[in-house]
């Protein structure tokens, strides 16, 4: 027994159940906030979520399309993956933007930090815009099988209304992209890095 405090709930004992290169499941046995037994279960994530908006000099975003396993749907998506722990949640945003689109970028702005799923895991989650976009060769994972389009800022957004996006950080970065430019705080030609 532990009866480790963690804010209002006691865990009485834990233990993990499943683990992979990306995840860890753990079981614990607590005491709730009203102090009747329970459990919980915990997932946590090995990798930190990044995503990516990139805005090219005419208005438009690249989308990144794939079946999602979980949901046993296609999914349209900005460009996003994992950023590995102690590396710079920034240099992991230009590796997953160059590898799922071919695009580089010469200029960056944090958009948003916030947690994904916060009751029943840990997944923390940057995203960044990306302007000053140049082209290359996409390199993605042997588990992605990806489809890229180039939509308008106002096309994403209006896909994201619609529910057509539906991906959490998807939703999010884009719906910040959208109310940096209502508030004239988004300029493709020459944001602030960083």
């Amino acid at each position: 027994m532990t009866n480790e405090r963690k804010g209002p709930w006691t865990v009485l004992s834990k233990k993990d159940v499943y683990e992979n290169p990306w995840i860890r499941l753990t079981h614990h046995e607590v005491l709730t906030p009203a102090q009747t037994p329970g459990i919980y279960g915990l997932i946590h994530y090995k990798n930190l979520a990044i995503g990516v908006v990139p805005i090219d000099s005419e208005g438009y975003t690249y989308l990144v399309g794939q079946y999602r396993f979980p949901l046993e749907a296609y999914s349209w998506e900005i460009p996003e993956g994992g950023g590995a722990p102690g590396v710079d949640p920034l240099q992991s945003a230009a590796r997953e933007l160059r590898e799922e689109t071919g695009l580089s970028a010469s200029h960056w702005r944090k958009i948003l930090e916030c947690d994904l799923s916060n009751s029943v895991s840990d997944e923390r989650a940057v995203a960044y815009a990306a302007w000053g976009l140049t082209q290359g060769e996409a390199e993605p994972e042997a588990t992605e099988d990806l489809a890229v389009k180039r939509v308008p800022l106002a096309e994403a957004f209006r896909m994201v209304s619609a529910g057509e996006i539906r991906d959490a950080l998807s939703v999010l970065s884009l719906q910040a992209v959208e109310l940096l430019q209502l508030q004239g705080k988004l300029d493709p030609g020459g944001p602030r890095d960083g």
